[in-house]
């Protein structure tokens, strides 16, 4: 989780871890005697109503609350809903921001951790931490396929292994992204500072899915990793919001 120095105030969570235009002057000087006055456009009376903008497009599924913790200043939000509390199984989607509001990409299966979400996330209890968190930091086993994010090519993005259901590991750390719970952005995602302490859990990342839960993590395909390393801009100030779908809608 992040705090006031990585840009955004987790409001919702215990968790410390988002013209009129030129033209002809309408002025009341008379033209020459010789040419008639212009006739004046009447002012419409003033209406009892005042114009009111309209609201911009939220993001489906997030509450109000949710929406206030996402920084003002950020222009891109992974969305990962839980189908449930305590269900490994989540979506994403990646919302960006435009002048009409936040406009969604496709939606993408994923896993979460296999007990599914906390509010309070420790260390070793198998639950994603609920939340709104930067995204500042990528890496890989693999080479950088094109990361706008600040990319860590390192040996040590392994797990080895299986996984809670049997599956290979291999292959999991190719592509990662950390999210900022417990970390200090700014460094490769495999930093192990934890400003909360070790037993507040850590290393929270997206990764490439090995078919079945994490431990804390969320997971995507191969190709949606590539794509949100390829998507993900610093300049627009990247959060991702994380949680089940009856928090999300708080």
């Amino acid at each position: 989780m992040f705090d006031r120095r990585a840009a955004v105030a987790l409001l919702v969570s215990p968790l410390l871890l988002t013209g009129c235009g030129g033209g002809a002057e309408a002025t009341g000087r008379r033209t020459p005697a010789a040419r008639p006055a212009p006739t004046a456009t009447p002012t419409p009376p003033p209406t009892s109503e005042p114009l009111v903008e309209p609201a911009p497009r939220r993001m489906a599924g997030l509450g109000p609350k949710i929406h206030a913790a996402i920084p003002d200043r950020s222009r891109q939000a992974v969305v990962v809903t839980g189908r449930g509390r305590n269900s490994p199984l989540s979506t994403v989607v990646l919302h960006e921001r435009s002048a009409t509001g936040w406009q969604p990409g496709t939606v993408w299966p994923a896993h979460n951790a296999l007990r599914g979400w906390s509010t309070h996330h420790t260390a070793g209890d198998l639950r994603s931490p609920v939340g709104v968190y930067t995204l500042s930091d990528a890496g890989g086993l693999l080479a950088d396929p094109g990361s706008r994010l600040p990319y860590h090519h390192s040996s040590g993005f392994v797990s080895p292994g299986t996984g809670f259901e049997g599956e290979p590991l291999a292959g999991t750390f190719d592509y990662v992204v950390a999210i900022d719970y417990n970390r200090r952005p700014g460094t490769s995602p495999l930093d192990w500072t934890r400003p909360l302490g070790p037993g507040r859990g850590g290393g929270v990342w997206f990764h490439v899915d090995h078919g079945g839960p994490t431990h804390g993590c969320v997971s995507v395909a191969k190709s949606h990793m590539k794509d949100l390393l390829r998507t993900l801009d610093p300049k627009l100030h990247p959060v991702v919001v994380m949680g089940y779908a009856d928090w999300l809608a708080l």
